[in-house]
């Protein structure tokens, strides 16, 4: 498992960024700091940390003060930025500082799994060890190049869009709009609009089923990356 510390000023939203991290496989959050020295202290009791989330605007210090702190202890944790502060001067020091993605507030769950799922490929990318060719120095240094999750079209939940997510992604083989709504609990007609957006987003395959007569059955299935 990968070890994470999620560090926000506020409570509740520490709170459901900790929630969103324990969904996504291989995660697991090992502890939450509210502020600069709370992180710093959080970090020494749990040795075995793999990542920090960390808020920049914290009550006490800056989160690119506690990653700077971190590097002088010796502390050699990855860092992601989740933080409301977009200014660029401020992304350029968190580069420096040598965080590893970027992500700004306000986000959907997708938006953090991408990041996280980028973070694990390269965790796996990384495992092997011993040198590296061209080829594989450019494929380590892409794997957190993950494209974004693609913004909703007007009129689409995220939460609906998740629940239909994870039913495909879950599912041991094709489903049709109709199971798909018997499993998340929406309409039909919203299965099959939520499934056709991730067919055109490139996240599910569509598939057809013949039978003995009348129209082929839509069927999809959730498109592994490579």
């Amino acid at each position: 498992m990968i070890e994470v510390l999620v560090v926000d000023d506020d409570v509740m939203v520490a709170r459901v960024n900790a929630a969103y991290v324990d969904k996504v496989p291989g995660f697991h959050v090992a502890g939450e700091a509210h502020s600069a020295a709370e992180a710093l202290r959080r970090l020494e009791e749990l040795p075995g940390l793999d990542l920090v989330l960390m808020d920049h605007y914290l009550p006490d210090e800056t989160g690119l003060d506690v990653v700077r702190e971190m590097r002088r202890r010796g502390h050699r944790t990855d860092v992601i930025m989740v933080t409301a502060a977009r200014d660029v001067s401020t992304v350029q020091e968190a580069m420096r500082q040598g965080a590893l993605q970027y992500l700004v507030k306000p986000f959907a769950f997708a938006g953090l799994r991408t990041k996280l799922e980028a973070y694990a490929q390269l965790r796996r990318t990384l495992d092997g060890g011993g040198e590296a060719e061209q080829a594989e120095v450019d494929r380590i240094f892409g794997a957190l190049s993950a494209p974004s999750e693609p913004d909703l079209p007007k009129g689409h939940s995220p939460t609906t869009a998740e629940l239909v997510r994870q039913a495909l992604m879950h599912a041991e083989g094709p489903l049709s709009a109709q199971e798909i709504a018997e499993r998340t609990g929406v309409s039909r007609q919203t299965a099959q609009r939520y499934l056709k957006l991730l067919e055109r987003t490139g996240r599910a395959t569509l598939t057809l089923k013949y039978g003995d007569a009348g129209r082929p059955e839509h069927r999809y299935v959730w498109a592994k990356r490579p």
